[in-house]
């Protein structure tokens, strides 16, 4: 079976369907047992991930961005684009399927629907348009998490039996990065205390203000010993989030985009990850936190309790006292950072990329 997985986002800027797609890929790829998988539109190597530009040049990321737009509207070059492929696996970049072969998605989340304020009107518009051109008319989806699952169901009464619940994955180099890489990064970001760190874009759905105020809620004797550290892009509406961050308040820290190969070592630096988002349909930093060794504190909303299990402390992310407890309990207390931590180890492997790659590929061979 050969199948054709759209890996536009590789090239645009992008954050979390981008690092979906570049892990998930290559996991296809690894374990593909005598099948094939393209990376539509003619993406022959995918390059070293990030997410700030295109993973290949200008010069080779210009036509294929010019295809892609074509594609769009000519049926033909969309055919000529996936070849001999039996499934054509899209993202929100493609605005039809082929005719005569398979028509598959993954669902990532459901926001611009539960959660509209989080999003820019375009943002919307082309969500919901996927969902009525794609989604609804897919032979087979694919949901990040089972609560993501339930709620494109709920949300866009679809058939049940048509999409399966597939977890995505963490990169071997968070459940193999070392103390000494921690050292490494933490010097070379001169992060010299200990430290509360939260990945991810800058933007509203991630609920910053509530941790800031969560911080200087913190008793005075925990915030002088412990940073807070941001380290992500700015995104959409956040000029007041960012203000805060950027005002010279003590003890706060913002990195800005960290390259990839930092982020392993980055994370498993931290005294506690928090991440109290409102929402989330997976929730890439948290999984790959626990993956690292690192005690979590997350929100108690979404796929978030799904995720973690028992591998991280939940609270609710609209309470800043509760926020600031949680991470008081996991800074004060060693055990219970020890056994958080421990417990997301353990959880963790149920995010490996190969294993989320074999549940894919008997999606595709019921879907095809």
């Amino acid at each position: 079976m050969r199948i054709s997985v759209d890996a536009s986002p590789l090239l645009l800027r992008s954050a979390g369907v981008k690092n979906y797609l570049y892990h998930w890929i290559h996991a296809l790829q690894r374990t593909s047992s005598g099948n094939a998988v393209d990376a539509y539109p003619f993406i022959r190597d995918l390059g070293q991930l990030t997410h700030e530009s295109s993973v290949m040049s200008l010069m080779h990321t210009a036509p294929r961005i010019a295809w892609l737009l074509a594609s769009n509207r000519f049926a033909m070059t969309r055919r000529m684009a996936t070849g001999d492929a039996s499934v054509f696996h899209v993202t929100n970049q493609v605005h039809a399927g082929v005719k005569g072969k398979a028509l598959t998605a993954t669902v990532h989340d459901m926001t611009c629907w539960l959660t509209p304020e989080f999003h820019t009107p375009a943002n919307i518009t082309a969500d919901k348009r996927f969902a009525e051109r794609i989604l609804t008319q897919a032979d087979g989806l694919i949901a990040v998490s089972e609560n993501t699952r339930q709620d494109a169901i709920r949300v866009l009464n679809l058939n049940p039996d048509k999409i399966v619940a597939i977890h995505s994955g963490v990169p071997d180099e968070y459940f193999q990065v070392t103390e000494a890489s921690a050292l490494q990064v933490r010097t070379q970001l001169k992060l010299s205390k200990p430290f509360i760190l939260h990945i991810g874009t800058i933007e509203p759905r991630k609920n910053l203000d509530a941790l800031l105020d969560a911080y200087l809620l913190l008793s005075p004797s925990v915030r002088e010993a412990v940073d807070l550290v941001f380290a992500g892009p700015m995104g959409w509406a956040a000029s007041t989030t960012s203000k805060r961050i950027l005002s010279g308040l003590p003890g706060v820290r913002y990195l800005g985009y960290v390259p990839e190969r930092d982020l392993p070592g980055l994370t498993r630096a931290a005294a506690v990850f928090a991440y109290p988002s409102l929402y989330e349909g997976f929730g890439f930093p948290v999984a790959q936190a626990m993956a690292a060794g690192v005690p979590v504190l997350t929100s108690n909303n979404s796929c978030l309790p799904e995720v973690t299990g028992a591998g991280a402390m939940h609270v609710d992310p609209r309470s800043p006292s509760a926020i600031r407890d949680g991470l008081e309990a996991l800074l004060l207390s060693p055990s219970t950072a020890a056994a958080t931590a421990a417990a997301g180890r353990i959880k963790a492997q149920e995010y490996r990329w190969d294993l989320c790659a074999a549940k894919s590929w008997q999606f595709f061979q019921r879907f095809a």
